[in-house]
């Protein structure tokens, strides 16, 4: 399981005028803002910015400085494997040092949509064992109940992160996780292409 929240794509105005910066071709940007406030490329703008798409990392320098800030919520296998991308990415999370134990356990906690009957019957019995050791926590402090529910905790359970990435670090994910085993990485990657000019400037589909 893996949820997307409050997805705001941000400097892609900026980061256009910084790739004309190398031609001083700035009287040849078209681009506006809609309405809506939306900032949509205009013919010359995203000519240019696919041409730098396709050029290579080294000449689309201008898609590190689009950003994208993101609440996820996902199992904390999967975060193992996000953590992997460490350049152009960060993080804030919720704690499960300092909260764990303010919450009664519930099997919606948990990532189970992909477990068999035998599994599910598994983690019902690890959801007391973990709710019997909160509630002793809350009664006792003691830190032996506390090192109960931190080390018997799945890696199934669900964190929320703030994440701000970059397109050119969606690049590099999207292309490395679309074919992975994980469901989690396939949602991802339907995220990134939902998000603005991702077709032209992520997945670099240019027909």
């Amino acid at each position: 399981m893996i949820i997307f929240k409050n997805t705001s794509v941000m400097n892609l105005e900026n980061a256009i005028r910084g790739a004309r910066n190398p031609m001083n071709s700035w009287a040849k940007s078209d681009s506006f803002y809609d309405n809506e406030g939306n900032y949509i490329l205009g013919e010359n703008d995203l000519s240019l910015a696919k041409r730098l798409r396709i050029a290579g990392s080294d000449h689309r320098k201008y898609l590190r400085q689009v950003f994208v800030s993101v609440d996820i919520t996902a199992p904390m296998y999967w975060w193992k494997e996000y953590d992997t991308y460490k350049v152009g990415t960060v993080a804030n999370s919720t704690s499960t040092m300092h909260k764990i134990h303010t919450k009664k356990f519930e099997l919606s906690d948990f990532s189970y949509d992909r477990l068999s009957s035998l599994g599910l019957d598994a983690m019902e019995y690890i959801i007391k064992a973990l709710e019997a050791a909160r509630l002793r926590f809350i009664n006792s402090r003691n830190s032996d109940d506390w090192y109960d529910m931190i080390q018997l905790l799945p890696s199934s359970y669900n964190q929320m992160r703030t994440c701000t990435l970059n397109y050119e670090s969606l690049i590099n994910i999207y292309y490395a996780r679309r074919n992975h085993k994980l469901n989690e990485w396939h949602v991802f990657c339907d995220w990134i292409k939902k998000l603005p000019y991702a077709k032209e400037l992520i997945i670099c589909d240019l027909k």
